[in-house]
């Protein structure tokens, strides 16, 4: 059905499964979709060149925008909570509080730093933030099917919408969760917005979310892209849903991690730093109305 699907990086535990699922959501038109994607490297590299490319936080943290200190801070905090975030010897509960450690630590680094908001879009255009081979493709495309996109991040909200707006592919059809900073009347950081979201609790953040889902009752079926076994829940708050297919990107830790992809995502991408299969996939079901 996707000649694509035969790439040398994809894996699949049930490929039958994958073609049921594709065939289901065919036959019911893609006025019945709806994509919900996690952002850090999923729609964006995970490398270039052999080069770690960075992520919401890291593009922050690499800028101008924050002083040495704060930025050798930082970089600590990662060396440490990372390794446990990826550790597949333990649970998802024992990592919680860990992960809440984590983004609460930096994000108070970053308040601390008293950020300006006019200093967000020089921090991406200085960085060497990259969004995946054939993103336009897929922007493009869900945007002129008039198919939803969710993107619900643990990164940061206004750093994700200006990599995207300045990818000119910020379209009307995208929706973005993710944690917000707050500023004040003269535009400098001095908190962030709401509840935190972090990469093993977006099962909360999708039903906090009811009333987003509540607008797409008529799409019961999703398309879930992600790069953590975290992402899995982001389409927890879809009301009714029928069919889903859930595709993984695997970057890091291959054969450690290999299996419990396989046993989460219908399709798990490996080292491959493109959407074609995401794109192969919204082409084949965006073309039938």
């Amino acid at each position: 059905m996707i000649p694509e699907l035969s790439n040398g990086s994809v894996l699949m535990k049930d490929p039958q499964r994958v073609q049921e699922i594709l065939r289901s959501i065919l036959k019911t038109g893609s006025n019945t979709l709806q994509v919900i994607s996690d952002f850090d490297m999923t729609l964006t590299r995970f490398s270039y060149n052999g080069k770690r490319c960075p992520t919401c936080h890291n593009i922050l943290d690499n800028s101008k925008a924050i002083s040495n200190e704060c930025r050798q801070k930082l970089d600590q905090l990662l060396k440490t909570y990372y390794p446990i975030e990826i550790d597949t010897t333990r649970s998802v509960e024992e990592k919680l509080p860990l992960m809440v450690e984590w983004w609460t630590k930096a994000h108070d680094l970053l308040v601390e730093q008293k950020i300006k908001k006019d200093e967000l879009a020089e921090a991406v255009r200085e960085s060497d933030a990259m969004l995946r081979e054939g993103y336009e493709l897929f922007f493009d495309c869900l945007h002129e099917y008039g198919i939803p996109l969710l993107i619900f991040s643990a990164g940061i909200g206004d750093i994700l919408e200006e990599v995207i707006r300045q990818a000119n592919v910020f379209h009307p059809n995208v929706k973005v969760i993710s944690n917000y900073m707050d500023f004040d009347e003269s535009g400098v950081l001095r908190a962030f917005k709401g509840e935190l979201i972090h990469i093993y609790n977006k099962r909360e953040g999708a039903l906090l979310n009811t009333g987003h889902f509540e607008e797409l009752r008529s799409r019961p079926n999703v398309l879930l892209m992600g790069d953590s076994l975290g992402d899995l829940n982001m389409a927890d708050g879809v009301q009714d849903m029928k069919h889903i297919l859930k595709i993984g990107f695997l970057n890091d830790k291959v054969e450690e991690r290999k299996q419990s992809y396989l046993d989460s995502y219908d399709i798990v991408l490996v080292n491959d730093e493109s959407l074609e299969i995401p794109n192969a996939v919204l082409q084949l079901l965006a073309g039938n109305k």
